[in-house]
């Protein structure tokens, strides 16, 4: 597996993996069930790891153009 795909599966074990462990309501974050804002935090975090594999990615290179 190359580290690209490595780093593409970090939001899907953040957000499943993670889960279980925020499952909880006592804590309010922003106003929020902690649980809501796991998932709101994986959700923009999410973007922010598609954009840096978008930055690195060989095959997104464009010669020529």
């Amino acid at each position: 597996m190359k580290p690209i795909h490595a780093l593409g599966l970090i939001p899907f074990i953040g957000m499943l993996g993670g889960l279980p462990f925020a499952n909880k309501a006592t804590p309010l974050v922003l106003g929020m069930p902690f649980l809501l804002f796991w998932i709101v935090l994986w959700v923009i975090l999410t973007s922010a790891v598609m954009a840096i594999v978008n930055f690195i990615d060989p095959a997104d290179r464009k010669e020529g153009v």
